[in-house]
């Protein structure tokens, strides 16, 4: 007699819920690459301008927008399952004795940061 054994092989293709928890899991890789792109162009920063701008010119290839446009999308979707989890993990937030909606929570935090960003951005580009 053997015992049952059960198949794991794909476990995540078939829930819709593990699919995109896998594809968040997965945006990690992306991730990890760009934020060593990043490092090295600052090595090359320390090396000299014209090492700089070798990193520079190797950004414009149509693999690297590639990359970078899949990246961000996979930081965007990363970032917003983290706003979705907000709300779970903490504290109810109470004003004139309601409850603030999930919903709320959720917006104004991807509001925040999207004002946030566009100030640094902005900050950046006077420098």
């Amino acid at each position: 007699m053997r015992t049952y054994t059960r198949p794991m092989a794909g476990w995540w293709r078939r829930n819709p819920f593990y699919l995109w928890y896998m594809l968040r899991e997965a945006s990690c890789v992306f991730i990890t690459a760009y934020a060593l792109i990043l490092l090295w162009g600052l090595a090359r920063l320390s090396q000299g301008k014209p090492q700089f701008e070798a990193w520079l010119a190797s950004l414009a290839s149509p693999v690297s927008i590639a990359f970078h446009a899949i990246a961000l999308l996979l930081v965007l979707y990363h970032a917003w399952t983290w706003f979705k989890v907000m709300p779970r993990t903490m504290p109810f937030v109470r004003i004139g004795g309601w409850r603030v909606p999930d919903g709320f929570i959720v917006a104004f935090a991807f509001a925040g940061s999207i004002v946030l960003s566009g100030a640094l951005l902005i900050a950046v580009w006077r420098l």
